[in-house]
């Protein structure tokens, strides 16, 4: 393993979190094998790509090019893929998410590379890479070895923690693919956010509502413990499909896949399909009036009590706490 490349999602003045992340497992790739490692960012600012240097990254690849002013899973793809063959790289690591999924399954295709979703560790034995992953909705875990001369994966998001490894400079050099108009199949025409609210991907604490809340006109409740602790709002899949919580929301088989630092499942039962979407979670708290529910089974804590009641004094506590 001679080169790794590392795709950078920049977010305004920096790079999303898990860019972070895979630039600190790529570092801790390359101490083992001399590996270089370099970076691969869509349309960001020299400002967002610099801050990369502090976790040890010392060049990237900037495509900016206007055809690329759009995401363009197609188009998008077949340029990573042309610098990968330009430049011969033999590990790419890209985030597990969404579009990370989709430009790695792509690429992967495109290249015929070896590919593993998902990865929640990664190593180097005998030379070979060895990648851990979760499998059967979270309940058991493979080790893989990847064959074949390009690489590649998709590391899920807070499980490898970044570390700072500051370098004094990084080089930004520009590429300039070989694509065209025809390349873009199709592009992403206009995103729909929730303003001003954490994404439950990229947060360190999380707070799911199940359907033990009873009604969206509850779900105060869980809003005001997640904004308390600083934390993003989740949902089980019974509460969205109720319509009480956006599908951005859902965590689970069906919805997002979590690790955050602390998980708080409040008046969930915990559904295998639930839990395939946050098991891997550092800490788990889990608040339920059924001593039975299944969500205690993998809960680090548990309170058997009435949400109702346990919340407000949660809340209550943890605001003496911080006076």
């Amino acid at each position: 393993m001679k080169k790794i490349l590392v795709y950078l999602e920049p977010l305004e003045n920096k790079l999303k979190r898990v860019s972070y992340e895979l630039i600190t497992a790529a570092r801790q790739i390359s101490e083992k094998t001399s590996a270089t490692v370099s970076g691969i960012a869509f349309n960001g600012t020299k400002e967002a790509l610099e801050t990369a240097k502090e976790f040890g990254l010392q060049h990237t690849y900037l495509i900016d090019a206007p055809l690329f002013a759009s995401y363009s899973a197609s188009l998008f793809s077949k340029a990573i893929a042309e610098l990968i063959r330009s430049k011969e790289f033999d590990l790419i690591l890209f985030p597990a998410h969404t579009y990370g999924f989709e430009l790695a399954g792509r690429v992967s295709a495109n290249l015929d590379a070896a590919y593993v979703s998902d990865c929640i560790a990664l190593d180097i034995s005998n030379g070979d890479l060895i990648v851990k992953k979760p499998v059967y909705a979270g309940k058991s875990h493979i080790t893989a070895k990847l064959n074949g001369n390009i690489k590649i994966c998709s590391l899920r998001p807070n499980v490898f923690t970044a570390t700072s490894s500051p370098v004094a400079e990084i080089q930004i050099e520009k590429f300039e693919p070989n694509v065209s108009e025809a390349d873009r199949k199709e592009c992403v025409v206009n995103v729909m956010k929730n303003e001003g609210k954490l994404d439950v991907l990229e947060a360190d604490i999380v707070v799911s509502g199940g359907r033990g809340i009873k009604g969206p006109e509850n779900y105060h409740l869980i809003e005001s413990l997640a904004a308390l602790l600083g934390g993003a709002v989740g949902a089980s899949r019974a509460v969205v499909d109720a319509g009480w919580r956006p599908h951005s929301e859902q965590v689970g088989q069906t919805g997002k896949t979590v690790s955050p630092t602390l998980y708080v499942a409040c008046g969930i039962s915990g559904a295998i399909q639930h839990l395939a979407g946050m098991s891997s979670s550092k800490y788990i708290l889990a608040i339920n009036k059924d001593k039975d529910a299944p969500i205690f089974k993998v809960a680090d804590y548990g309170i058997v009590g009435d949400l109702f009641n346990v919340i407000p004094k949660l809340i209550e506590e943890i605001k003496k706490y911080k006076e």
